[in-house]
Parts: C-alpha cells; sequence; structure tokens
C-alpha cells in the first residue's frame, strides 16, 4: 500500500499529495499524522489516502518512493468528515490544504511541546481482604489506613491519597512489597473546570414557548436535517432548548457543538451543560493552557466528551457522529476569523452540518439584518420565543437626553437620574451593571491650541490613557499594536502645554462609581482585567456570589449572562458606535443596546435600565428602547435596500499590507487595474458591479505595516460569482514585500 500525504508545510510548491511506501508492519489509515522525509528535511505529515502500487503514474515507479519514517499517534488525528472540510476551506480561500489542516488540531500538538501527563495510582490486587489485612497491622497505622482507603479496589491517585494521609508513598511501598496493592502509572486529563461545574442538575419543567420551540426542531435533528433561526427575546430561556436538543442528540448517539461568541461566556455555559451532561461536557477556547485545551482535544476525539462548548475555534472540534451544532448569539462579529486563513464559524458550520448531516441552529434576542432577512427567504426555518420565562416583564427602559444634562450644567459622566437609580438599586442589596464599550481612563489625548492627537508609531490610531487612581499619571496605550508612552506634559507638535484628556472608558467609570459610592465592591470586565488565565470565570463568580454588587465592563458583558439579582442596568454611552464609519453600526448599536438591556430584570425582581444619549432622537435608540426588534429590522431593511448595502450587494476587497508605503501603493493600482481589465473584458460581470475604487484603507497604518485597498460592492448574483474568483486567484499571487488579503463583507471596513 502506499500514503498519499500531505506534509505539513505551508508553501504552493509542496501543496500537493506525495507518496510514501508504508513499511512493513506499519498500519496506517487516512487522517493519521506521520513523520516523512521531503528532501534532506524529515516533515510531519497526514495521511490522506492509501493508494495501491497499481495506481501509481508510470512516471514514478515503486523504487523512486521513500518510507513513512513512523506513525505519530495511534489513532487517526483527523476525521473523514475534517478532511473534507479542510479541502473546502482551502478552496474558498485559495491557500494550501496543509493550512486548513492545521485548523482541525491543537497547536501544541504539531510542535510536540506537549505530552500525556502521567499519574502513580495505587490500587488494591484483587483477592485481598482490605479490613482483615488492616486489622493485622495495628503497628502500622499508616499502612492501614492506606489498604482501608483502597478497599473499594478503585484505582486511587497518590496525589488524592496525601491530602488524606501525609506522606502516603512511605506506606504504599512496603504493601506493594507484601503483595497487597499494584502502584502504576496511569494517564490523567487536565482538566480546565471549577469545582462548581461538577454538580449535577436536572431538567426543569419546559414554558410553552420552550416546548414549541422544541417540537418544531426535533423532528429535523432526528431526521439528520434542518437549518434554523431561534429569535427568542433576552431571558426567554434559549439556553434550556439547547440543552434539551442536546440531550436527545446524546439519546440518539450523536454528538453537538454549541458555540459562543465570547469567552466570557463560556463558563457559564460549561456549567449549565457540565451541570446537566457531566463528564460527557468538554471545553475548547484560546484561553486553556496548552496542557488543558490537547487533553480536551483528546477526550472528544477519543468519543469520552460528546458535547463541546466553546469559542470558535470550536467549530473544528473532533466529533464523531455529529447531530447538532448552535451557535449562540449568532449577530456577533467574533464569529469571524481574521487570522488567515480567514474562516466564518457560522458559514463552517453550516458546512459541516451539511456534511455530516447535522442539524443547525442559529440562535439570537437581535439575529443580524443578513439571518432574519434569510429566515424570511426560506433559507432557514424561523423559531420564536416571544415571552421571558414566567411571562416575566422585559425591563422598563428609560432613555436620558445627555445634551440636557450639560445645559443643566452636569458634568458628570452619570446622568442624574442614573445616580438615583444606582442608589436605591444598591440600598435595596440588588445588583447592577454598567455598560461603556470602551477600555481605559481617557480615549484620546489632544492639545487645545493646534488640535494634534497623540497616534501610535505603528498604526494610524489614537492612544488610550490608562491609570489606576488619580495620583497615577498613568500611561498610553495603543489598542491595537499594544505600543506604551507616557503622557506628555507639553505638545509634541507646537510645544503648549494646552494637553487634555477626552473621552471616558470603563477605568473612569470604576473611579467615578467608588466616588460616588465608596462603600460598594464593583468588578471590572474588559480586556485589561480578563488577560490571566480563569479570569473571566474568576470576576463573573466573584459577581454572581454577590462579592460585588457592581458590574462595570465592554461588551463582553453585554450578552448572554444571567444574574438573578441584577434589577438595574446603566448604557453610560449609548450612541458611541453609532458614529463608527461602517454601514452596519446602527445594527451593532441596536444589538449592544438591547442585548445589555435583557441582562436585567431576569428573575422574580423587576428590571429597569438607563440609557444615556446624546441622540436620544435616533431611530436606532428608539427601538432599542423599546427592545422591539421587528421594528428595527424592517426600518433597518429599508434603508440598506434604496444604499444598496447587503444583503442586496456584496461589499468585497482586496487588502493590501506593506511595511513600505509606495510598494503598498503600487500593488493595489496593479490590482485595480488588473481589475479593471477584467471587468471590460466580461460586460456579463461588469453589468453587476457597482463600484470599483483604489484608496487607503480606513486605518491607514497598523502593527507598522501600511494598507491600501481595492473595493468593490456588488450585486449579489450568480453572474457576479466568476468576479469573487478573480479576486481570489489575484490574492493568491505572491508579491515582493507584500501581503493580499480577499476579503467578503468583512467583519470591520478599518
Amino acid at each position: 500500500m502506499i500514503a498519499q500525504v500531505i506534509v505539513d508545510v505551508v508553501h504552493t510548491n509542496v501543496d500537493r499529495l506525495f507518496s510514501y511506501l508504508i513499511p512493513e508492519g506499519m498500519e496506517l489509515e487516512a487522517g493519521v499524522r506521520v513523520e516523512v522525509p521531503l528532501g534532506k528535511r524529515r516533515v510531519d505529515g497526514f495521511v490522506i489516502d492509501l493508494t495501491e502500487e497499481d495506481d501509481l503514474p508510470e512516471d514514478l515507479p515503486l523504487h523512486k518512493l521513500r518510507p513513512v519514517i513512523r506513525r505519530l499517534d495511534e489513532y487517526p488525528a483527523l476525521l473523514p468528515a475534517l478532511i473534507t472540510l479542510a479541502r473546502q476551506l482551502a478552496d474558498e480561500n485559495h491557500c494550501p490544504l496543509s493550512e486548513t489542516l492545521r485548523l482541525m488540531i491543537p497547536a501544541a500538538m504539531r510542535t510536540g511541546r506537549i505530552q500525556r501527563k502521567l499519574e502513580t495510582v495505587a490500587q488494591l490486587l484483587p483477592g485481598v481482604d482490605a479490613e482483615k489485612e488492616a486489622a493485622a497491622m495495628k503497628r502500622a497505622p499508616k499502612r492501614a489506613m492506606l489498604l482501608r482507603l483502597l478497599s473499594d479496589g478503585q484505582p486511587h491517585a497518590v496525589s488524592q491519597l496525601s491530602q488524606l494521609v501525609a506522606n502516603p508513598r512511605d506506606g504504599l511501598k512496603p504493601l506493594q512489597e507484601l503483595g497487597l496493592i499494584q502502584l502504576c502509572e496511569q494517564e490523567v486529563f487536565r482538566s480546565p473546570y471549577q469545582a462548581e461545574d461538577e454538580e449535577r442538575s436536572s431538567a426543569p419543567p419546559l414554558t410553552a414557548d420552550q416546548q414549541e420551540a422544541l417540537c418544531g426542531m426535533l423532528p429535523a435533528l432526528e431526521k439528520g436535517e434542518g437549518a434554523f433561526l431561534l429569535h427568542g427575546v433576552t431571558g426567554s430561556g434559549k439556553t434550556e432548548v439547547y440543552l434539551a436538543m442536546a440531550s436527545r442528540t446524546l439519546e440518539m448517539g450523536k454528538g453537538a457543538i454549541i458555540l459562543v461568541p465570547e469567552i466570557a461566556l463560556t463558563p457559564q455555559m460549561v456549567r449549565w451543560f457540565r451541570n446537566r451532561f457531566g463528564p460527557a461536557t468538554a471545553v475548547l477556547h484560546s484561553r486553556l493552557t496548552d496542557g488543558q485545551r490537547y487533553d480536551e482535544w483528546r477526550r472528544i476525539r477519543l468519543g469520552e466528551a460528546r458535547v463541546v462548548v466553546g469559542a470558535r475555534s470550536a467549530i473544528f472540534a473532533p466529533v464523531e457522529r455529529l447531530g447538532l451544532i448552535v451557535i449562540d448569539e449568532e449577530h456577533e462579529q467574533t464569529y469571524l476569523s481574521d487570522k488567515f486563513p480567514r474562516y466564518d464559524a457560522r458559514r463552517v458550520a453550516a458546512l459541516r452540518c451539511a456534511n455530516e448531516k447535522a442539524s443547525l441552529i442559529l440562535s439570537s434576542a437581535t439575529p443580524s439584518i443578513l439571518s432574519f432577512a434569510m429566515a424570511r427567504r426560506g433559507d432557514y426555518t424561523l423559531v420564536e420565543m416571544p415571552r421571558r420565562v414566567g411571562n416575566r416583564p422585559l425591563p422598563e427602559v428609560t432613555v436620558v437626553d445627555m445634551r440636557k444634562e450639560l445645559e443643566a450644567g452636569n458634568r458628570s459622566i452619570f446622568s442624574a437620574l442614573l445616580i438615583r437609580k444606582l442608589k436605591a438599586c444598591l440600598d435595596s442589596g440588588n445588583q447592577a451593571m454598567l455598560f461603556l464599550n470602551r477600555r481605559g481612563y481617557n480615549t484620546f489625548v489632544s492639545c487645545r491650541s493646534c488640535g494634534y492627537v497623540v497616534k501610535c508609531a505603528q498604526c494610524d490610531l489614537s492612544m488610550t490613557l490608562h491609570r489606576h487612581g488619580e495620583d497615577d499619571p498613568g500611561q498610553l496605550r495603543c489598542h491595537m499594536c499594544g505600543s506604551v508612552l507616557p503622557p506628555p506634559e507639553t505638545c509634541p507638535e507646537c510645544g503648549s502645554k494646552y494637553i487634555r484628556y477626552f473621552g471616558s472608558g470603563t477605568q473612569r467609570v470604576e473611579e467615578e462609581m467608588h466616588k460616588l459610592f465608596p462603600q460598594v465592591t464593583t468588578v471590572r470586565m474588559d480586556i485589561d482585567t480578563t488577560r490571566g488565565r480563569d479570569a473571566h470565570a474568576r470576576l463573573l463568580e466573584q459577581f454572581r456570589k454577590g462579592k460585588a454588587q457592581v458590574l462595570i465592563g465592554t461588551q463582553m458583558i453585554a450578552k448572554g449572562l444571567d444574574f438573578p439579582k441584577v434589577t438595574l442596568v446603566g448604557v453610560v454611552a449609548a450612541d458611541m458606535t453609532l458614529n463608527l464609519p461602517d454601514y452596519r453600526s446602527v445594527e451593532r448599536t441596536f444589538q449592544l443596546v438591547t442585548q445589555v438591556a435583557g441582562r436585567a430584570g431576569r428573575a422574580q425582581y423587576p428590571g429597569e435600565v438607563v440609557v444615556q444619549s446624546y441622540k436620544p432622537d435616533h431611530p436606532c435608540i428608539e427601538a432599542a428602547a423599546r427592545q422591539d426588534y421587528r421594528a428595527f429590522f424592517e426600518m433597518e431593511f429599508s434603508r440598506r435596500r434604496a444604499g444598496l448595502y447587503p444583503p442586496f450587494t456584496m461589499l468585497t476587497r482586496l487588502l493590501v499590507e506593506s511595511p513600505e508605503e509606495n510598494c503598498c501603493k503600487e500593488t493595489a493600482q496593479q490590482l485595480f487595474e488588473e481589475m479593471q481589465r477584467y471587468l471590460d473584458g466580461n460586460p456579463a460581470q461588469k453589468k453587476k458591479t457597482l463600484m470599483l475604487r483604489m484608496d487607503e484603507a480606513p486605518v491607514k497604518r497598523i502593527r507598522g505595516q501600511y494598507r491600501y485597498h481595492v473595493l468593490m460592492k456588488l450585486f449579489d448574483h450568480p453572474d457576479a460569482r466568476p468576479i469573487l474568483r478573480r479576486l481570489s486567484e489575484l490574492a493568491a499571487t505572491e508579491k515582493d514585500r507584500c501581503q493580499i488579503y480577499c476579503e467578503v463583507n468583512p467583519a470591520t471596513m478599518m
């Protein structure tokens, strides 16, 4: 037999199958990782197929083939369905297959840095009467106690025994020599779970809406088909529907993947699923250690875990007999990967479900305009849950006009109403959440004399002031590349001393809270406070247990979280995202305000929301205050139809990056001219093109790389598909000192 191998080297010159002899005695199958010779090197590779000697081309005689050096794992690392998926993604991204195959396994597994963790265990030998032997050891109490602890005949880790008996090895060695127990090495999995994740719970009675939603989706699940958009208001109990669907999936002998958009949501979702399904639940996300991620991946691959909860990359989990994929908060842009090879986890989920005959559920209280439009067109089956659990009312929302607050002399970041509501909430012993989608203390530093704004030397972005307390001068940080500068005392441009700090971030909100309510404990959640391992889970658990009364945060607190004692939510600056130069800014503002408002009043206590805005009469803010998704959808859908924005068109671009501006600009100009020639020669495609232009990217420089783009707007029509193929081909061309990326409806246009 001949092994057809894709070598784990990302280069177009080796993006093909290489044939290797399988040595006598070595068993291989598709999906196994192997070490093979490549020129003078040894490299890892993936067996994609096995062929007979007769299938070799005539110009490749058997005696010229080199043998596989060794097999790297005892089981195939890649499932056949994931090999198929990798091929599809490689075709879409026009990249080497090895690059998409890498998405399917933990990065540490490829480097060989991670090994299995072994632990010494002790076990009573068969036929030994532990009680009788222990009774005979009156002069050796430690040995007697160990025998009694091992009397159940099960293997016990020596590390666990050490918590009950001091220095247990001193007693275990003699017991082994007497032939009463055995000591051996046993593999253990590195656990990422908190102790509270181990509690078991049973399914509560379902509400009428939950039962109706299930009845609409279970028949398709049992047939291995169906794509659904689950639209339920905040607090309607969508998670309980996921749990019931996952339970039925397991009963059918299949597995499930549950995706969440933020790592902040993962601990809560893992706790719910682990409480219901126990060790059958695994978790995958970027904050796990290499060892934890490798062990969780292996538990899934070996079939010990059949339900996977995780962030974007968990869509590649090696679940055999996949039956269900749920994408929670499907509207979130975090499902789009901006690293090459780029992918949209929602698109990958649809591919996996189609390939493996599984059901797909996209779920949100504020679905994306595209998803809801597709549901209306019939691409998804729309399932709605219009009421909260127990018919609890949606929170009462009040919009505060911050312009009037300024006129009244209030220069605080909190309105008078929000301060009153905070006092009443905290005095009653309840909890509050304050949302501001900007971290740091001040958002930019400017000179009042000449207008100079301090920007990062590597990025075309203003730097943000971060400080801790009034006495701390702080430091300026770039939120894109992480560069740090001391705050200037005079203007670097004109030398003026009139340097001023503008805008507010979460640090400023926290400081103002402590000034107003010095006795109140707060928890702040943003990228700065959640960098450490388990930081998300630790901070959320602190708030959940009532050790803090106020949770302050960015968008990571805006969705999915469920805290029964939260009765007040304050949206500090609702219109901040309205001013972004992106056609989706209105949609994202509505989603954020609606989602964060939904954190209030989820239990027996009614909820209140205070939305502070300088544009209180904006239709988006008004619709969010009413939490009226359908009214917002109709308004936004009409606006996009009139402006010819997606989903009526596609925005595509070739993004060019280079450390040299001239090189970057010239390459972008060449690509622009190439697309012009292509359209001139293809009249059918030219009719579907609404716009073609070359320009600087909105953010001209990021991490030292200059950026230009060729931007196109196309009708979403089959005649436009050849244009996308041509763009992908141009992106795959190699240019000196330049990187070219093809993006279709990118998550951000910066």
